[in-house]
């Protein structure tokens, strides 16, 4: 990379990287002994490799562009596919949520919490299609004979941050419930899923520990009804149809935890379609309790944008560990990302074009922060700098 000696700034990605601090990364080396048996590519090295090729979109790795990186090793083909191989995705999973836990608030007491938004969390999953025998999904196989592999990512977040909270990598044919055991809320708390994650045990842990939970019932569900509350003229209007009190699992079979619920029939006039959802709050408008269920979908809208803006189509190894390192990659420049967004005051920037810049800009020597604040100023300042030598372009390739 062809920097002068009179500029003394950073690119756009090196700032990116100080989100991460260095004592973090090293415990969790030792943590996970991710540097044993490494003479040379030690693990921030892949790190930052990985980073790099997701910022980029790479499909391959290219040598001649991480001469930019500073490296103590520049990595061969072969070096990565190694590291990809056997570094264990452990040490990639713990950044995350350490991040997370650094940069975001956790299970904020519900005595300050004001707002819906602020104690909601949303739970799904999305699948990856991976065009290999590994982490092999569920269904037939095709003509061909092979059977299209994939791998699922459970994920859990609150509402007010938009960014995952607990991740969980799974293969495909994994049962969504897997995240269940790892999901700890507080009290006042209010939880969102699909009827994929629906267990009566769960839902009366919850109950006990006075957290909410909002999901649909399945057609196949058996439930007693107890009473029905009397629907007004302007949840009717709402599309509300129905607002009963049930007792949830059938009596006959005995193991089953039975759970009095609250069940909720819905109309929803955009879609056309009939909804019944299930809860344990008896005290919400039950327009509020469909408008909950709603805002699920926003937990969709994350799972697009990974997919759009970093590379889940081509992976740079084909056994399960490099597959989910470079899963777990995308999640972590994502999650830088959104940081830097949450940083910048002054403009309202989507995602979409934060992330556009960055991969435009990443070896530009430029202030982030201050380019998205105030990018004519910056800009102007950039330009200028150029003008009088003090500062040269670093080019990716």
């Amino acid at each position: 990379m062809g920097n002068t000696t009179f500029f003394t700034g950073q690119p756009l990605f090196s700032q990116l990287l100080q989100l991460i601090p260095n004592d973090m990364v090293k415990s969790l080396v030792i943590k996970h002994k991710s540097d044993h048996y490494y003479k040379t590519f030690k693990t921030n090295d892949h790190l930052v490799t990985m980073l790099y090729s997701t910022f980029f979109k790479c499909t391959s790795l290219c040598e001649h562009k991480l001469l930019h990186l500073g490296l103590k090793q520049t990595p061969r083909k072969s070096t990565l596919a190694d590291a990809n191989m056997n570094r264990t995705e452990l040490f990639f999973s713990d950044l995350y949520h350490q991040l997370y836990k650094r940069y975001y608030k956790t299970l904020p007491d519900s005595s300050n919490q004001t707002g819906i938004d602020s104690k909601l969390f949303i739970i799904d999953s999305t699948t990856i299609k991976l065009f290999t025998s590994i982490m092999k999904g569920m269904g037939k196989k095709p003509l061909n004979g092979k059977q299209k592999g994939g791998a699922k990512a459970h994920v859990m977040i609150k509402a007010d941050e938009d960014v995952p909270q607990i991740i969980h990598l799974t293969h495909a044919s994994k049962n969504d419930r897997n995240i269940l055991p790892l999901v700890q809320l507080s009290a006042g708390s209010i939880v969102v899923f699909d009827m994929g994650y629906n267990n009566y045990k769960q839902f009366q842990t919850w109950i006990d520990q006075q957290v909410t939970w909002v999901t649909r019932l399945p057609e196949t569900a058996w439930v007693e009804e107890i009473s029905s509350s009397i629907v007004s003229e302007e949840q009717k209007k709402a599309g509300i149809l129905s607002d009963q009190s049930v007792i949830l699992g059938r009596p006959s079979n005995k193991p089953t935890t039975k759970v009095k619920a609250r069940k909720i029939i819905y109309y929803d006039a955009e879609s056309k379609r009939t909804f019944t959802f299930i809860t344990n709050n008896f005290e919400m408008d039950a327009i509020t309790i469909a408008d909950i269920y709603k805002r699920r979908w926003q937990i969709e809208l994350l799972f697009k944008r990974i997919k759009q803006h970093y590379p889940l189509h081509y992976f740079l190894g084909d056994s399960e560990n490099a597959i989910k390192i470079q899963i777990w990659c995308a999640f972590i420049a994502d999650l830088l990302i959104k940081i830097v967004k949450d940083k910048v005051k002054n403009r309202s920037w989507s995602f979409a074009n934060i992330a556009g810049m960055i991969r435009q800009h990443l070896m530009t020597y430029i202030n982030m922060i201050e380019f998205l604040n105030n990018p004519e100023k910056a800009l102007l300042s950039y330009k200028q700098n150029i003008e009088s030598g003090q500062l040269k372009l670093a080019f990716s390739g």
